[in-house]
């Protein structure tokens, strides 16, 4: 089983966005970008109640959005999530940028085929400066798959 749900920036942009939450810890990703996993206690420190959940994600925390529009302003952002179990699975991103989103909300459902642009983490990626170079994409390209679980990266 794989099981990931985080945000994407670079390291400046996610030190700005962690410094002001405890429950935060960010690692370090391949080609300059750093991934803050999206774990419980993030997720209850981050939820805005009452407000609205990420369109086209399951397990975004409600309000998320209005704290990557806000950290955009600092650099390109992306919130991403992705489970597979037996090589099937689905995926979704979306990325902001300057206050904005400026990729998604995209997602692939179970069994749907990928699109010619590739999944939506790897375009998510892609957005972020991510290139996939010699790999099969760019989430392999920036060792995405690396751990099986959110919790592990920590």
């Amino acid at each position: 089983m794989y099981c990931l749900q985080a945000v994407i920036a670079t390291e400046s942009v996610l030190r700005k966005l962690a410094g002001s939450i405890t429950e935060a810890c960010i690692v370090p990703l391949g080609q300059h970008l750093w991934l803050l996993p999206m774990t419980d206690a993030l997720f209850d420190a981050v939820t805005a109640a009452g407000a609205p959940k990420l369109d086209g994600s399951w397990q975004a925390p409600a309000g998320v959005d209005r704290l990557l529009t806000a950290c955009s302003e600092a650099g390109p952002v992306a919130y991403v999530e992705a489970e597979y179990f037996g090589g099937e699975g689905s995926q979704s991103a979306q990325v902001w940028d300057a206050g904005k989103v400026v990729l998604g909300p995209l997602h692939l459902a179970e069994g749907e085929p990928s699109p010619t642009t590739g999944t939506p983490i790897s375009q998510a990626l892609r957005r972020l400066g991510a290139a996939k170079g010699n790999h099969v994409d760019e989430f392999s390209a920036v060792e995405l798959g690396r751990h099986r679980d959110t919790g592990d990266w920590l």
